[in-house]
């Protein structure tokens, strides 16, 4: 397995940084549910659709990065998709970019912090019931996109190339 250690001393994109702060967030499986995850909701005004945290996750940890950054959060931000809209198209993804992914039954949302020769290696939520980074085929990918910068572009936005180890996933679901 690779470290994402790395991840904790990045400064910049300010979305990255917050996200990377969720790492390690799961889901409950069964009747209760992570108060946490939850709050998430609150804080978006969700709470009134998203109420468990078996509902898809991803989106809603994309959104409250987003709002935990200071950026814009999406209409309907639970739906993977949506966030291909987000920001600013980019054809090469890089450091902190939002990258949407097509799966059997729907989609996927989270952040670029690196790639392998085959893979993405993606921070998101319900990522295996949990906030972490999973790699993710590049053919997969739907659309990068990236924040529109108010001043200018931090240097810390790069690509980042890292081992090709570890599972591929094939269903964030």
């Amino acid at each position: 397995m690779i470290s994402y250690e790395w991840l904790k001393n990045e400064k910049a994109p300010k979305v990255l940084v917050q996200a990377v702060k969720m790492l390690g967030t799961k889901e409950i499986v069964g009747a209760k549910h992570n108060p946490v995850i939850l709050d998430w909701a609150k804080e978006l005004n969700l709470q009134n659709i998203y109420n468990a945290d078996e509902i898809p996750w991803c989106g809603l940890a994309v959104a409250y990065a987003c709002k935990s950054a200071g950026l814009e959060v999406i209409n309907k931000p639970l739906w993977a998709l949506s966030w291909s809209k987000w920001g600013t198209e980019v054809k090469e993804p890089m450091l902190g970019d939002i990258l949407t992914f097509k799966r059997n039954g729907g989609g996927h949302v989270g952040f670029y912090v690196g790639e392998d020769e085959l893979c993405y290696h993606v921070l998101g939520g319900n990522q295996g019931n949990e906030m972490n980074v999973a790699r993710i085929a590049k053919n997969r990918l739907y659309k990068a996109r990236r924040t529109a910068w108010k001043v200018a572009q931090p240097s810390a936005v790069r690509k980042v190339f890292l081992d090709a180890k570890g599972e591929i996933s094939t269903n964030e679901a």
